[in-house]
């Protein structure tokens, strides 16, 4: 088997100094070229080199060894981490890389306790930096339509009431306080696509897929819920099976794509998270889709691939926790 070009001895050879771990994160932002944040210009841009040859002081006086920039067209300064996910960060880029990493190459992903552990973080510390990273693992907004043949379920994430305190628990039925998740998988590409629904009426089933795949171009699978009977109309074909039989598989239509991405889904959150709230539950569900979508890639492809997506992605901690 031939080796990855990352793997965990190979990025602690490559970033055995902060330094090392800024003109890492620049090859791998900038390779096609430095790119200033403030007006995208691809001019070639001034390294401003520090004074010592290494270090500079930041304006509160610690010592850091970022790599500083300066625009040729509008004469601002930046770094490789300005208007990122990284923006702002006081964590060492070397840990942020080996974070990346793990989130990439880690199945069922990496809770914040795990790193908060590993990397000796605080709490809070560890629960942002997964957050950015995630935030970084988002659709990108302008993504086209999905085509082909389109594989739709839903799924409830939640507690199972029964395991509630007695006066806790609901007393109208097991979906109750669950939130529901519809997710549209491309059997030709193999993206999927995950988003929560106030329910699964047809109405709303029929809002999201619209918003996400051409119909008059795509086939449709699903199970027999009615919520789809509508919508599959629109489509070029509407395949279903019916899993109150014991149907899987019929003439083609399948739903197994989907019910596997829930499955991989739920194992990590009940055994890796153990718990998410409904107000995050969006970036867990976009961490999922990115390592299902990127399946056929291995660890250093993904770990590119999401590093390209870190501009323009800054999240910052008061807005992220509702205030």
């Amino acid at each position: 088997m031939a080796k990855q070009e990352f793997s965990i001895p190979a990025l602690m050879n490559a970033v055995p100094t902060e330094a090392a771990a800024y003109e890492l994160l620049e090859g791998l932002r900038w390779e096609s070229g430095i790119v200033c944040p403030h007006c995208e210009s691809v001019a070639p841009h001034y390294f401003l080199k520090p004074a010592n040859g290494t270090t500079r002081k930041t304006r509160t006086g610690s010592v850091s060894q970022r790599r500083v920039w300066k625009c040729r067209d509008c004469r601002k300064q930046f770094s490789v981490l300005t208007g990122t996910i990284f923006h702002g960060t006081k964590i060492e880029i070397r840990t942020w890389l080996f974070v990346i990493f793990e989130m990439c190459a880690s199945k069922n992903g990496v809770s914040a306790r795990e790193i908060e552990r590993k990397y000796d973080l605080t709490a809070k510390t560890a629960w942002f930096l997964l957050h950015r990273i995630r935030e970084a693992m988002k659709r990108e907004p302008l993504a086209g339509l999905l085509s082909g043949t389109i594989v739709a379920d839903e799924t409830f994430i939640g507690g199972k009431p029964g395991n509630r305190p007695k006066g806790k628990r609901p007393v109208w039925g097991h979906l109750a306080e669950k939130t529901a998740v519809l997710s549209l998988v491309s059997r030709d590409t193999g993206e999927v696509r995950s988003q929560i629904v106030p329910d699964v009426t047809g109405a709303t089933l029929a809002k999201v897929i619209h918003d996400h795949v051409a119909v008059q171009d795509a086939t449709l699978n699903t199970d027999e819920w009615r919520g789809y009977i509508a919508v599959g109309k629109e489509f070029a074909a509407h395949k279903t099976v019916n899993h109150s039989e014991d149907q899987y598989i019929s003439k083609g239509a399948t739903t197994n794509e989907a019910e596997g991405y829930f499955s991989q889904l739920k194992r990590s959150l009940d055994g890796t998270q153990h718990h998410v709230s409904v107000e995050h539950l969006p970036r867990y569900l976009a961490e999922h889709d990115f390592r299902y979508s990127t399946r056929e890639m291995d660890d250093s492809e993904r770990l590119r691939r999401l590093i390209d997506t870190t501009g323009a992605r800054r999240l910052t901690y008061r807005p992220l926790i509702g205030r």
